[in-house]
């Protein structure tokens, strides 16, 4: 395939997950800068096929080649919920069941308690339409994921426990491009480096100012 024909395919793709799905109507309208967009990040050490969560920025980058990458408006966990680190794609699943953590029933058992049984796939789900689900380098399930909503309003905002979420239209797509085994990058929040030229760097890009 010649790079126009990918550039093409891709951009065909954005565009089909950009259109609202009658089975998944909804009155939210999302902000432009949520669709699905084709990017240029400057980072050509972020390896195609990868994902990147920018948790400050509310953005997630499956990233293409030459530092180019889709990037998808996303919601991510409460500031005391949020987990940083570097995950693996160990599995993906269409439709998932979903249990809440031990942990969520402990911390709030009047909301989760009653699902402790497990809630079946479908569009109620908390989960949306598709998860992938993340492990560490040890094989262990981390109950992290990238996974759907039907709660649309919440893109853009810190307010799940934990997990990264998209519209349910967005996750199909970031879906059929995910493989298992890749990396998931989980960033964290509100990163700042001081160098020893006092610049402080910002933000995925690294665009600096000089302290003076």
């Amino acid at each position: 395939m010649t790079l126009l024909t990918r550039r093409t395919a891709v951009l065909t793709g954005i565009a089909a997950a950009t259109q609202p799905s009658l089975s998944f109507a909804h009155p939210f309208v999302l902000p432009d800068r949520f669709l699905p967009q084709l990017v240029n990040t400057y980072r050509p050490d972020w390896i195609a096929g990868s994902v990147h969560v920018v948790p400050d920025d509310f953005f997630l980058y499956f990233m293409l080649e030459d530092g180019m990458a889709i990037r998808y408006g996303v919601g991510v966990g409460r500031d005391d919920l949020y987990e940083a680190g570097t995950f693996n794609v160990a599995r993906k699943a269409e439709w998932p069941r979903w249990r809440p953590t031990n942990a969520m029933i402990r911390r709030e058992p009047e909301k989760y308690a009653r699902f402790a049984d497990g809630v079946p796939g479908g569009p109620d789900n908390p989960l949306g339409a598709r998860a992938l689900y993340l492990y560490d380098d040890d094989g262990r399930d981390t109950y992290l994921r990238i996974h759907g909503t039907n709660e649309p309003r919440t893109i853009g905002f810190a307010v799940s426990n934990g997990c990264a979420r998209l519209t349910n239209e967005h996750v199909i797509d970031l879906y059929e491009r995910v493989q298992v085994g890749v990396k998931a990058h989980l960033y964290p929040k509100n990163r700042v480096e001081l160098n020893d030229a006092n610049v402080v760097c910002q933000g995925f890009s690294d665009q600096c100012i000089t302290i003076v």
